[in-house]
């Protein structure tokens, strides 16, 4: 299993990005999205309801910003077998509440997916943006395993 942090794999990148420069090729700065889950539901629900937590996030998100220039980049036919995205998850609710409040403050637009009738916050899923932009916002979490 790999246990990097988004730092790691940010670092992974980076390093590749420097070694494409030192070759005189241009490092392009890529369309992601981030998706989060929590860990305490991730050990309680099965895995497949898991998944669909994060596909409703993942879509609603793409689909509520559907005009952006990021988004129509990430889903445009020359990119849609391409798209990036990162799984990261936090411990339980409260942060992933706080993650959402500090992504709002940073005007970072996402979708908390909050799972009805039940009424739980379940995950969260930026729209697609530049990596560059929204990177430093993920640092300290991990990849979900």
């Amino acid at each position: 299993m790999n246990h990097l942090t988004s730092d790691a794999a940010d670092e992974a990148a980076n390093s590749q990005n420097d070694a494409a420069d030192l070759k005189g090729e241009k490092s392009e700065d890529v369309v992601v999205q981030y998706v989060v889950l929590r860990r305490d539901v991730i050990e309680t629900w099965p895995l497949g309801s898991v998944v669909t937590q994060g596909c409703h996030a993942s879509v609603s998100a793409v689909w509520a910003n559907k005009e952006d220039p990021d988004t129509l980049q990430y889903c445009s036919p020359e990119n849609i077998d391409s798209m990036h995205k990162v799984t990261l998850e936090v411990k339980g609710e409260a942060q992933l509440l706080n993650l959402s409040e500090k992504l709002s403050a940073g005007g970072i637009a996402h979708k908390l997916w909050i799972e009805q009738p039940e009424n739980i916050p379940t995950c969260l899923a930026t729209k697609p943006y530049p990596k560059s932009i929204v990177a430093l916002f993920f640092k300290k979490l991990k990849l979900c395993k």
